[in-house]
């Protein structure tokens, strides 16, 4: 027979009869409850008002939190990545800092933010990240409102291989200024070596944001999620300590009749930590061919040495010709012609078109010292790659396509340096330095019954073969539809066999293919699209997602004036109208592009 404590003594302020009741009901009950009924009865004395006065010191009063505002403009989520981080740096420090994607905002949130950290992409020639277009297009207009009441920091972010590196963030920064806008913290330029840069300039730029009263206060807030504010990345493997996996399986899909070279590469990443979702990238981290560090050393005129030719092949960026480091070598080697060619912009856009760095070397030529040539290169920058797998239908594996690029200039064998490294000098039982890089701006729907519409040429189709996977393994009831291009059927149909399993199962509802040279006339995925641009808009009014991966050159910017001419025809045929119907759909996540 049980037996309950009692917990309360016959003295206590209730009769015989609720003091047995109460020792009942509670003598059984776990700390846990006992803790909760206390606290819930203070909180309905509060409540009615009654309960007891206690003299209690006075309470200093709680300090108001500084207003941030980490906006972001972003295409690869580097800059993203960055604002994330920041805001973990900026609560510790007395902030409350919110962070926001340019392409969910106006320019009301300069109009109503007080301090702002600015972190922005550049694209392309200089251009703005594609989602912050509208933002960026209002910023730089004489529409803009006059923000003489904002202080502000920005990080440009670029690859120094393009003329206008950090283009986008040096027109924001000015265009800020120019607006009445109070610089807080000098501008900083960053290169794809940016990690360790960003989190300094960070500090400093916050430091320069805080209140002269900050230090030392106690502060009391309590943060809500707000519109257009994303979540925190999480932590894994990184380009600064990937993973070293194991290389299963490396097959040309290719015919060898093709002019194309396209490596399927699968890899053993069983391992706690690693995890990516259909739509990520994978970074690959390289080794440089060893023929062309011979190249380098040579007409760079150092010595054959094992330690440097080591750096040269596993740590250095010993292709990518720029503006920065022509200006470095005028520097280094006091030569006045290479200042004037890296002065001048199109003469320098000329000269870096197809050349390497070691052109520069042969066309300048100066004897070097190691520690000379290790000073002027920039650290050798990880690939991306679409993943081309499903982590549940390829428990385990993470899948690359890689397409091999070769090509010939200037009386040298050029090859890509990650491509090249797959395709020549990695086999199967090899082990290939990975991480994941998140896009979360190319992503399966949430919701499984939503129809898709994947469109990509060559190995644009990688994300892909992981999107319908994913679908059919976890049974989504989403129809699937892929456009697909390439040059030949016979030798260059990507996965033919898996799309025509789906297409057997059901997984995939349909299946449209343009090979470019089967036939006189080049036939392209956007012909395809235009062909059926019924199908496409039935999709669409039923709640389809598009999605676009490829040349952006190309494909890409033919695809989007395609789709703003089918989106035209029932607008009364107005092209702009299109346009912004596109747009819209892109604003709602159902229109996404990874493009490079």
């Amino acid at each position: 027979m049980s037996t309950t404590a009692a917990l309360l003594p016959e003295t206590a302020p209730f009769s015989p009869d609720q003091i047995r009741s109460l020792n009942a009901a509670f003598g059984t009950a776990t700390r846990e409850q006992r803790t909760w009924l206390a606290g819930f009865l203070a909180g309905v004395d509060v409540g009615a008002g009654t309960a007891p006065q206690m003299p209690i010191a006075p309470a200093a009063a709680p300090q108001v939190k500084t207003q941030l505002t980490l906006l972001y403009a972003s295409e690869s989520g580097n800059a993203e990545g960055l604002a994330a981080a920041a805001k973990k740096v900026a609560a510790k420090q007395g902030f409350d800092a919110r962070v926001v994607d340019m392409a969910d905002v106006d320019l009301s949130v300069l109009e109503t933010a007080k301090n702002v950290v600015i972190y922005a992409a550049t694209w392309g020639e200089g251009d703005p990240p594609e989602r912050a277009q509208d933002f960026y297009a209002a910023l730089m207009s004489d529409a803009a409102p006059r923000l003489e009441h904002l202080k502000f920091a920005v990080l440009g972010l670029g690859d120094s291989a393009y003329v206008d590196f950090c283009e986008t963030g040096k027109r924001i920064d000015a265009r800020l200024e120019a607006l009445g806008a109070k610089r807080a913290s000098p501008r900083i330029d960053l290169d794809l070596d940016f990690a360790k840069a960003a989190k300094a300039w960070t500090a400093d730029a916050l430091d320069a944001l805080k209140p002269a009263d900050a230090e030392g206060s106690t502060v009391v807030h309590v943060a809500f999620p707000q519109a257009g504010e994303i979540g925190e990345f999480e932590d894994g493997y990184t380009e600064d300590a990937p993973l070293e996996a194991g290389i299963i399986e490396r097959v040309n899909l290719n015919g060898t009749g093709s002019t194309r070279e396209t490596w399927h590469v699968e890899l053993a990443t069983d391992v706690p930590g690693f995890r990516y979702l259909p739509g990520d990238s994978i970074g690959v981290v390289p080794q440089n061919d060893p023929d062309v560090v011979a190249q380098v050393m040579e007409a760079a005129g150092v010595a054959d040495d094992a330690q440097l030719r080591a750096h040269l092949t596993t740590k250095a960026d010993i292709t990518t010709l720029s503006v920065p480091l022509m200006a470095k070598y005028a520097t280094l080697t006091g030569r006045e012609d290479v200042t004037r060619l890296a002065d001048d912009r199109d003469a320098a856009r000329s000269f870096i078109a197809d050349r390497q760095i070691v052109d520069l070397f042969e066309a300048f030529p100066e004897a070097l010292s190691g520690d000379d040539l290790k000073g002027l290169l920039r650290p050798l920058p990880a690939r991306l790659y679409s993943v081309a797998s499903s982590p549940t239908a390829h428990a385990g594996e993470t899948h690359l396509l890689v397409g091999a690029v070769r090509w010939a200039s200037h009386g040298h064998e050029r090859g890509g340096v990650a491509s090249t490294y797959l395709a020549d000098r990695r086999t199967a039982d090899d082990t290939l330095k990975v991480f994941v890089k998140a896009n979360k701006q190319f992503k399966l729907p949430a919701e499984p019954e939503r129809p898709i519409i994947m469109i990509g040429a060559g190995t644009g189709v990688a994300p892909y073969r992981g999107f319908v996977a994913e679908r059919a393994e976890t049974g989504a009831a989403g129809k699937n539809w892929l456009v697909f291009g390439e040059r030949n059927y016979t030798n260059d149909f990507l996965y033919q066999l898996e799309w025509q399993d789906h297409l057997e199962s059901g997984a995939l509802a349909h299946l449209d293919v343009a090979f470019s040279r089967d036939q006189p006339e080049k036939i392209y995925v956007q012909q395809r699209l235009w062909e059926q641009r019924d199908r496409l808009k039935s999709w669409l009014a039923d709640g389809a997602n598009i999605y676009v991966c490829g040349d952006d050159h190309g494909m890409g910017r033919d695809v989007n004036e395609t789709l703003a001419r089918i989106l035209a025809e029932d607008l009364g045929g107005d092209i702009a109208a299109g346009e912004a119907a596109l747009k819209a759909l892109s604003k709602d996540r159902r229109y996404q592009r990874d493009v490079y």
